[in-house]
Order: structure tokens, then C-alpha cells, then sequence
């Protein structure tokens, strides 16, 4: 019997209904918040709106506007907002003890013996989970600092186009010079290296073994430049990245480097895992064993914090309190992970990801045969990317923006990525129903007309 109610009963409504945006109380939150907040706030400023509840895939804003949500908080809310199955497991652990350090209780030992049977490949059933601060950049510091423990070097080898957080040690691995700037230097010996994107001909063979040869060279080549590193930390599909789907053999071929020079092989599942890309992890598309992944975003499973890492049982090297946190024992979020994990299984999540996988890429390959712009539709699951150019062939930022602002005005949030900030990233909630991916990609394909020289001529 199928827990919680099903997809359908979770939303709004399968239609948006948008009258003015910014409506007049989101403008007035809009102004108090540029009056107050940090200017580090990001999101109000490409998309202007003040948010007030949200059900399953649909958000409503301050002024009663409801959207398509296909963006779940950058990957945060795999089984929707407000799931009543989620909430009712989290409330009432609220009521009963919230923070438990890493004291035992049921929830804690429940959702990692949960975390222990969906790992992926040789992770499952061999494998202890650490929970440390409540977000991604955390659970990557917890790996630094086991690759480190366990292999006895410093170095770290992250790629181009990463995006791991922006803690110290998790800045160090991502790639994006916009993040690091002003505040350097960060981690000593942290090398980067190419990851194969459409622009290196990824799903070519030849791509795929000139990146492994750079990651070899790094390990192996005398003159390297750097200490051997401890690790690979690597993202199975790159998001920030702009949703980059590596070759077959690219993670075999890293795992092999790895084992050849007693390395750790990490691998970031922060906004790819548990169930985004069809499979409870994107490393189960590869069909190769990790020595780690680090979690967090759906991991709290209504949009609680919690950042952790799974990792092999061998590598469990540490003493007590070798690794901490004051957050470690967010109980709450951590039946919200199990109750999330529960109603994947049981609404069989995994497999409608997929199969709206294919729907939504069907509806951008139609749009791309008459739209030179939009040049790369690609992606895993509900983790799907749209690359775009402009009219001159240059990254097409310009022309992601505006087909973003037609979709707020029409009702569907959708947000972009990319090394260039030219690709479209739809990361909707896994709850999205078929009608609602309808009506989100109508609204979609008509902006991308509509923003580019199909719709100007």
C-alpha cells in the first residue's frame, strides 16, 4: 500500500494562474529585503518574487500568483513542498526531541541503515555514514578531511566546471573563479582538471581519454607540479556546470586511477542523489563503486538542513570525534530523509523520473530542430539541461535570461547554469505529474520561441 497521498493530491493546481508579478506585496518584501538584507542575496534578483507557501510542485507568491516549480530549490525538494508525508514524520519528532547530537535514536539509526541499502554498487550494505554541518559544503569538508586521514597526503584534484560549495576546503575544489575571488588562498596543492563537456566532444572516446590522461598526469607525472593528490572529487552529472552528462568509461576510468595510486575516489551527490536522475544516485548510471558521496539538498527531505557522507566501511578509520558537528543530530531532518526515501519507493518515483525525462527532452528537440539557439539538450532523470547560443554563436546568457523572465511572467520558475550561464537547468520536483510537465513545457518552448530568431523573424 502506497504511504502518503499520491502525486496528484500534492499541488495547487496543474495550471499556473498569474495575474501581475511582481504583485504589490511582493514588490513591498522585494524593498524590504534589498533595504536590509546581505547584497549577497542572489535569486529575488533575477527572478522578482516573494514567496509564501508552496504545495508539491507549485509555489505561491505574496500575492497569490501560483507557478510550476521547476527548480525545487536547486534540487532540494525531490518529493515537492510541504509532502504531508514527509511533514507528518518531521512534526512529530519535532514535538518529541529536535536536537540530538549523535546521541542514538530511531530516526538517526533508521535513515542510515536506509542509506546503507540504496548506495550505490559495493557502498551498499558495506558502508557507515557521518553526518556533520547541515549543508553540501560541509559534507565535502568531511571528505577532505577523510581522504586526507586515510591516505596521508594533502592534495585534492577537483575538475573544471565543479561547483562543491563555498566553505574553505569545498571552495578550494570548485572551479568557478567568480566565487573565489577575494578570497585566496584557500587550500594548498588543489589542482583542477578538464571534465569532458560538449564543447571537448564529450560522449567522444577521444575527449574522455585525453581528461583521464590529465588526471593521470597529476598523480603520476614527475613534474605534476603538485603532491600527489589524496582524492578525485568529481560530480557523476556536473550542475552547476551546466548539467554535463560525462562519457561511458570517464568514472571507471577515474575509479582506475584512483586504485592505482591509493587514492580516494569521492563523488558529489549533493543535487544529484537520492532519486533526482532516475536512480537513488547518478554513480548508478556507471555502474561504478565510489570510495565516498557526499549528500545534502533533498537529503532532509522537506527542506531541512542536513549534509552527511557515505562512505566503505574500510575507510572508517576515525576515533571519537574525529569528525563533528554541532548539527550532526537534526532529527527532524533526518525523518524527513527516511519518510522522502519511503515515498520514492512507494509512488515509484525512480521510474516516472525517467520516463518524464524523455517527455521533457522530446519537447526541447522539437523546439531545437527549428531554433539554431538552443544547440545541446542533455541530462539524467529530472536533471535536465538546455544549452544555448546567440544569434552569433557565442554562449547565449543573454537568451537563457530573457526565456527565463517569459516563463516567471507566464507562471513556470525555472533557473539556469552553465560555465557561461547559458543553459536552461530543469530540476523539478519528482512529484511533477505529466499534466503539469505539459503545461511547464508549453509555456517553456513557447519563451524559447519566442526569445530567439524563430520568434523574431
Amino acid at each position: 500500500m502506497a504511504v502518503g497521498p499520491s502525486i496528484d493530491e500534492l499541488h495547487f493546481a496543474t495550471e499556473p494562474s498569474v495575474d501581475e508579478v511582481p504583485g504589490p506585496n511582493s514588490r513591498k518584501l522585494l524593498e524590504r529585503q534589498r533595504e536590509i538584507d546581505s547584497n549577497a542575496v542572489a535569486y529575488p534578483r533575477r527572478v522578482l518574487i516573494a514567496l509564501e507557501e508552496a504545495r508539491g510542485a507549485t509555489v505561491r507568491d505574496a500575492d497569490g500568483n501560483t507557478f510550476l516549480d521547476f527548480f525545487a530549490g536547486i534540487g532540494v525538494l525531490n518529493v515537492g513542498h510541504s509532502n504531508p508525508y514527509v511533514l507528518e514524520g518531521t512534526q512529530e519528532q519535532l514535538e518529541s526531541i529536535a536536537h540530538t547530537i549523535d546521541f542514538p535514536t530511531e530516526a538517526r539509526v533508521d535513515l542510515i541503515e536506509k542509506l546503507r541499502t540504496i548506495a550505490p554498487g559495493g557502498l551498499a550494505g558495506s558502508s557507515n555514514v557521518v553526518f556533520g554541518g547541515p549543508s553540501g559544503s560541509d559534507a565535502i569538508e568531511g571528505s577532505i578531511k577523510l581522504a586526507k586521514h586515510n591516505t596521508g597526503r594533502h592534495g585534492i584534484l577537483g575538475f573544471e566546471g565543479a561547483y562543491h560549495g563555498t566553505t574553505a576546503g569545498a571552495l578550494s575544489l570548485t572551479a568557478g573563479k567568480k566565487y573565489k575571488k577575494g578570497y585566496g588562498p584557500l587550500l594548498a596543492d588543489a589542482v583542477h582538471v578538464p571534465y569532458p563537456t560538449r564543447d571537448a566532444g564529450a560522449g567522444g572516446r577521444d575527449a574522455c581519454e585525453r581528461c583521464l590522461d590529465a588526471v593521470k598526469r597529476k598523480f603520476e607525472a614527475p613534474y605534476g607540479g603538485h603532491e600527489t593528490p589524496a582524492g578525485i572529487w568529481v560530480e557523476p552529472i556536473q550542475g552547476e556546470g551546466g548539467v554535463v552528462v560525462p562519457p561511458e568509461g570517464f568514472l571507471q576510468g577515474l575509479r582506475d586511477i584512483a586504485d592505482d595510486n591509493d587514492a580516494m575516489l569521492i563523488v558529489d551527490e549533493i543535487q544529484t542523489g537520492l532519486g533526482r536522475t532516475g536512480e537513488w544516485f547518478a554513480t548508478d548510471h556507471f555502474d561504478v563503486t565510489p570510495d565516498a558521496i557526499t549528500m545534502a539538498k533533498a537529503l532532509g527531505g522537506t527542506g531541512l538542513p542536513i549534509g552527511a557522507m557515505l562512505y566503505h566501511e574500510d575507510f572508517d578509520t576515525w576515533g571519537p570525534g574525529g569528525h563533528v558537528g554541532t548539527f550532526r543530530g537534526n532529527a527532524p531532518a533526518m525523518v524527513g530523509g527516511l519518510r522522502a526515501i519511503e515515498y520514492i519507493e512507494s509512488h515509484d518515483l525512480l521510474s516516472h523520473a525517467t520516463a518524464l525525462e524523455q517527455y521533457l527532452r522530446d519537447r526541447l528537440d522539437e523546439v531545437a530542430e527549428t531554433t539554431s539557439e538552443l544547440v545541446d539538450v542533455r541530462g539524467k532523470g529530472l536533471f535536465v539541461g538546455a544549452e544555448f547560443v546567440d544569434a552569433d554563436g557565442a554562449p547565449g546568457a543573454d537568451v537563457v535570461e530573457t526565456i527565463q523572465t517569459r516563463c516567471y511572467e507566464n507562471g513556470l520558475l525555472v533557473w539556469n547554469a552553465g560555465r557561461h550561464g547559458n543553459v536552461l537547468r530543469l530540476i523539478p520536483p519528482l512529484v511533477l505529474t505529466r499534466e503539469q510537465a505539459e503545461v511547464g513545457m508549453d509555456i517553456l518552448c513557447n519563451a524559447i520561441r519566442a526569445s530567439t530568431t524563430e520568434g523574431r523573424n
